[in-house]
């Protein structure tokens, strides 16, 4: 299987889905990018993973798992984007026992495959045909995109929105037969948690 290892680029609030964010990989040796949906509570995830300076004061479930992994020598090697499907990206997390040598692949959300590698520092690739299909080339700019500098400011993006419930509110507006279809549409993201909150917006019109 030809790979190409991608670094994050950047992550960048989502202009066409309410509440999710782009998250940008980008190939290693060559300008083509993919853009992965993600959802806010994954990308601030990735983005507190990303800006080293920033601790939360209690472990979020990526820290969680990465501790728990670490206490038994149990350490991310790698993460796959293998498939591209009626545009959902699928991913393995390579884990390997730094002890016993043994190696075991796990199916996983790319989004929290992500949120792994960069606590553990694993190389991200994505198969040559993703990057055929997916990979476009695409001039960034600096004042949509938060790169490696300014992860800090998707933080307080992430925050702002999650604390102010930007969630709920977003869908108010919207009709039963509109929040139906953006269910089917974080399903298919698998966006569980924003699927889960549209359904409570109907459910609270009933």
């Amino acid at each position: 299987m030809d790979l190409i290892r991608l670094h994050v680029r950047g992550i960048s609030y989502s202009q066409t889905q309410h509440t999710a964010y782009a998250l940008i990989l980008e190939e290693d040796f060559g300008k083509r990018k993919i853009s992965v949906i993600i959802g806010s509570f994954e990308a601030q995830s990735i983005a507190l993973a990303l800006e080293k300076d920033i601790t939360t004061p209690r472990p979020i479930t990526h820290d969680l798992f990465t501790t728990f992994a670490k206490s038994f020598h149990i350490v991310v090697k790698a993460v796959f984007i293998y498939k591209l499907e009626e545009g959902v990206f699928y991913s393995n997390i390579l884990f390997q026992n730094i002890e016993t040598k043994e190696e075991i692949e796990i199916d996983s959300r790319t989004s929290d495959a992500i949120a792994l590698a960069v606590r553990f520092e694993a190389p991200i690739y994505a198969t040559k045909k993703i990057m055929e299909e997916a990979g476009v080339y695409m001039e960034m700019k600096e004042d949509n995109l938060n790169n490696d500098s300014s992860f800090e400011n998707t933080l307080h993006s992430i925050e702002n929105q999650i604390s102010n419930n930007d969630i709920e509110d977003a869908f108010s507006h919207l009709t039963d037969y509109e929040i139906n279809d953006l269910i089917s549409k974080a399903i298919d993201n698998e966006d569980y948690e924003t699927a889960a909150k549209l359904r409570d917006e109907l459910v609270k019109r009933k």
